[in-house]
């Protein structure tokens, strides 16, 4: 077999990726903290466009960037995906979808990335890293834009971890949630937002869940997305009293989240109860983040 014939022989053809779900903010983490769930979308890319379906602006927005930034020839590829992570939920599906599709064509164009530098790409697409980062790395992030990179501290996060979440059946689209906040804040709310975000932050590195509780107060963003998800605060509190550490507005929502460590089936009952039609699933974290398979 000649060089050029081995060579074409050795192209990948196909690869699937596996992406988690996640949750952002966790409270008053906004735009930094992102925790990944074990919910998760399959991301399939195939080398040409036979048969295959359109690819969505947001997969080709993605296909774009990486191709700008590695300088790898371009090529046609198709696209599909399944999965579980609902839309406009507040848990991550654009975070999963872009990772998926920079990670599959960093496999199909021969890239070598590493998952960091995955990272930068994925948060230029999405604005701030807070889904990039659980969706690439796993478990509990802390990340954010320092000079022109992305920094990222990853905590593994216990099993022993209940992530209890409820999935109404309405949406929130993220730019609508954006648009509701201020863009000033008092000095109390500010010097609040950051002692509660470095007490999260300080509980998931030292796995001290029970410290969690009474972390979840925020003031940076949650009061003004209430219109948007009215029962949050019934939900939460219900959860609260059924055993739950303490809850929070997953993302810009509209699914709400407690965590727990027990009696976790008698918290989802209680949320549900407040939001009557909802979906609740117990989910644990993803510490393994995203996994490329190639066919």
């Amino acid at each position: 077999m000649g060089q050029a014939a081995l060579h074409r022989a050795r192209v990948m053809k196909s690869v699937t990726v596996l992406a988690p779900a996640s949750t952002s903010n966790l409270g008053s983490g906004f735009d930094t903290l992102g925790l990944a769930v074990n919910l998760y979308n399959e991301i399939t890319l195939t080398r040409g466009r036979s048969g295959a379906a359109e690819v969505p602006a947001m997969a080709a927005e993605a296909a774009n960037l990486f191709f700008r930034t590695t300088k790898k020839a371009r090529f046609e590829f198709g696209f599909s995906i399944k999965g579980n992570i609902p839309v406009a939920r507040g848990l991550g599906t654009s975070g999963a979808l872009r990772a998926g599709v920079v990670a599959g064509l960093n496999e199909l164009a021969g890239a070598k990335l590493s998952k960091e530098r995955l990272l930068e790409i994925v948060t230029e697409l999405e604005g701030h890293p807070d889904n990039a980062s659980p969706a690439l790395l796993g478990g509990c992030t802390v990340s954010g834009w320092v000079g022109g990179e992305v920094r990222c501290i990853r905590f593994a996060v216990s099993p022993r971890l209940k992530i209890v979440t409820l999935i109404p059946n309405f949406r929130v689209e993220t730019e609508e949630a954006r648009r509701l906040i201020p863009q000033t804040f008092s000095k109390a709310d500010t010097a609040h937002a950051l002692n509660r975000a470095a007490l999260i932050t300080a509980a998931f590195a030292a796995r001290k869940y029970e410290a969690l509780r009474g972390l979840f107060d925020d003031r940076l963003h949650q009061p003004y997305r209430v219109p948007l998800v009215p029962q949050l605060h019934a939900v939460i509190r219900a959860g609260e009293k059924a055993g739950a550490i303490g809850g929070f507005l997953s993302g810009s929502g509209s699914a709400i989240i407690c965590l727990a460590l027990e009696h976790e089936e008698r918290i989802a009952k209680a949320m549900r109860r407040e939001l009557p039609g909802s979906e609740v699933i117990v989910l644990r974290a993803d510490n393994r983040g995203l996994r490329v398979f190639a066919h």
